[in-house]
């Protein structure tokens, strides 16, 4: 019993070793895709603070501590994180995904290692600074609506999105209004950082494997940054012109019905009445039909009475 207990104790020791290398291997990945957004490593400030020799700023506890739950350390008060929420526009770090304390370890290891480097690899991007034209904004208004689809097959941002002065319906509600996205992330390097590794939840799996390329980054930066003078997207509108639209076509469709059914009566009941109306009223020779009955219109000219019996209406000439 004990010979087995220590082969267990063995065995899950090994694991434990074995993970631990490839847990490190892919901390540059996930710093790419949950980091990178918002922070760069010798590239300047973004949303968040440049991360080079952030160790030399604070101590590791206290980073490591910041990274499981920065929340808890801004609403505990703490001067220096309050200071990175002002400094972040009242942004505060979301709590990333499987933020272990070995992971924070790990990233602050690859954070002092790429603080040596003359160049980062995460650096960031490097955004275009040609001026924006209005070649660009109706090519960024493109891919926003999804005329121009995305190189790489992502999804189009209207999807999810909505701006100002879209079409009656507008877009989608899944995800925040962006007309004011370019003031929010404060203006093009950030935008353009945001748009190269996006984080949030539903986007971070449809874009991980299929990012943006610059050229339509920087479009739809140009793009945004002429919506920002617009007031948000009114909702109700939308929603308002969902309903018109909808009670419009509920119109048509009573419209079309009573229309194919009235030739319906007319082509199918009235012929049957007709006939009938034929065979009452033949002639007294039995050879036709009365011309005053057909004169009349057959259907039309006849009615029953109380008793059940077809007679013909009197007829003023």
């Amino acid at each position: 019993m004990k010979f087995e207990l220590k082969l267990e104790l063995i065995a899950l020791l090994l694991v434990f070793v074995a993970s631990r290398p490839t847990f490190a291997q892919d901390t540059p990945d996930y710093y790419r895709a949950n980091c990178m957004n918002c922070h760069t490593i010798g590239g300047g400030r973004l949303t968040g603070p440049d991360l080079k020799d952030v160790g030399k700023r604070k101590d590791a506890e206290w980073l490591i501590g910041f990274m499981q739950n920065p929340k808890a350390v801004v609403d505990s008060g703490d001067p220096y994180a309050l200071k990175l929420a002002e400094d972040s526009r009242g942004v505060v770090m979301p709590t990333l995904p499987g933020m272990t304390r070995y992971r924070a370890e790990q990233i602050l290891k690859l954070i002092e290692d790429e603080s040596k480097l003359e160049k980062s690899q995460f650096e960031g991007i490097k955004v275009s600074s040609k001026p924006f034209t209005d070649a660009d904004r109706t090519a960024g208004h493109n891919i926003f609506i999804g005329i121009q689809p995305l190189k790489n097959g992502g999804s189009a941002c209207i999807a999810c999105h909505s701006v100002h002065g879209l079409s009656a319906l507008g877009g989608g509600r899944l995800g925040p209004d962006l007309t004011k996205v370019y003031e929010r992330l404060k203006g093009r390097k950030s935008l353009s950082a945001w748009l190269m590794a996006p984080a949030t939840e539903t986007m971070q799996p449809i874009f991980k494997n299929r990012p943006l390329e610059a050229e339509e980054i920087h479009v739809l930066a140009a793009y945004f940054e002429g919506e920002a003078k617009y007031s948000d997207a009114d909702a109700s509108v939308g929603r308002m012109s969902f309903l018109l639209l909808g009670l419009g076509l509920a119109a048509a469709l009573i419209f079309l019905f009573d229309s194919i059914w009235k030739k319906r009566f007319h082509a199918v009941r009235r012929p049957l009445v007709d006939g009938e109306i034929r065979e009452i009223h033949r002639g007294p020779d039995g050879s036709g039909v009365d011309p005053k009955v057909v004169a009349h219109g057959g259907f039309g000219g006849f009615r029953g009475d109380s008793s059940g019996e077809i007679r013909q209406e009197a007829k003023t000439s």
